[in-house]
């Protein structure tokens, strides 16, 4: 029988998801049962269903700051799922919930207060999202991946512990990489990732240079789920919707790669070293999270930024050329980086929060 009991939250994208199952292996050592609440629905329950551990479901409603009529009706789904959670959480007795974020963790970390066991939030941006936001008076501790973000942090409950960072991720084979994609040693290696649901701006812009790019690389593109372009068939160029198992082997052979700057994968971006070109959504699209993220990084050296509105197929092309010319500079400012991988931190918040109760 396991020592403590925690109960995991996080879910609406991978980025919500992927960072709890980095987690996993270290709680496990610490000698925690772990089990998760999610949504029936969202990508939370099929990343979570691979790791054998328990799994609970509730109603969730999403947080927007734009109209839509859903407005009016979410706010009764996330009251429903407070009540869900508070019951689970009583039935279970967890020693700790750990949030993720995500508009599925606002419910939780509600009912985890209610019960009056302790909650460990983690905020992978610069600045706090709006589900995470709702969830700090809720929280004893949040533990943020920017020094940046401890300015937003009521004083006290703000722990620097960077983003945790899957194992296998660090240990993937270039050679099987290759092998996968039925890649040469003849050029370079490009990977375009653009987010668990892909980003049809940054396929796009890739899709109209390919033929050019092509000339310089050979390329993996991670497009998203539905954004497949079987028309496309070029030697040298592989298009998958979305890896799991070989994503460590596919990093592992990129020589440079195009990405949006969420936290999650612009930390593993320089853990691995990889010089990166990075494509923030843009304020239209989003509340500006990304764009902080890729300044921060740009303005440490780790990588090369390229706004959204500027990209097009000459700007695009002259960005990675300036990268891969550039790229043992962006790798030497990677390396000597003091962020690391966040799981021994994050996993020590969380050990800190059950001893204190």
């Amino acid at each position: 029988m396991a020592k403590y009991k925690i109960i995991m939250t996080g879910g609406g994208s991978a980025g919500h998801v992927v960072p709890n199952v980095a987690l996993i292996p270290g709680l496990l050592k610490e000698d925690f049962e772990i089990q998760y609440i999610g949504t029936e629905s969202g990508i939370e329950k099929e990343i979570i269903s691979k790791e054998n551990i328990k799994y609970h479901t509730i109603s969730s409603g999403k947080f927007r700051r734009y109209f839509d009529l859903k407005n009016f009706t979410d706010p009764f789904r996330v009251i429903k799922g407070i009540i869900e959670a508070r019951n689970i959480i009583k039935k279970e007795k967890p020693d700790v919930v750990f949030s993720k974020g995500g508009f599925v963790a606002v419910p939780v970390v509600i009912g985890a207060f209610l019960n009056k066991v302790p909650v460990i939030s983690h905020e992978s941006d610069i600045t706090p999202g709006l589900a995470n936001k709702i969830a700090l008076p809720y929280s004893s501790k949040i533990c943020v991946t920017f020094p940046e973000t401890l300015k937003h942090v009521k004083e006290g409950k703000g722990v620097l512990t960077g983003t945790p960072i899957r194992k296998e991720l660090l240990e993937g084979s270039r050679i099987k990489g290759m092998k996968f994609c039925g890649f040469s040693k003849d050029k370079p290696i490009m990977l375009v990732i653009g987010g668990s649901l892909g980003s049809k701006v940054i396929n796009d812009a890739v899709r109209v240079s390919l033929e050019k790019l092509l000339k310089q690389y050979q390329i993996i593109h991670i497009c998203g789920k539905g954004n497949l372009d079987a028309s496309l068939k070029f030697e040298g160029y592989s298009q998958f919707e979305y890896v799991r198992e070989e994503l460590p082997d596919l990093m592992a052979c990129a020589d440079v790669v195009i990405s949006r700057a969420g936290a999650n994968v612009i930390f593993e971006l320089l853990a691995l070293h990889k010089p990166n070109l990075l494509i923030p959504l843009s304020r239209k699209s989003s509340r500006g999270d990304q764009i902080l993220n890729a300044e921060s990084f740009e303005k440490n050296g780790y990588s090369m930024v390229l706004e959204e509105e500027a990209l097009n197929d000459e700007t695009l092309i002259s960005a990675l050329r300036d990268l891969y010319n550039n790229r043992f500079k962006y790798i030497n400012r990677m390396e000597k980086s003091d962020l690391n991988n966040g799981v021994e931190n994050i996993v020590t918040a969380i050990k800190n929060a059950v001893k204190n109760g």
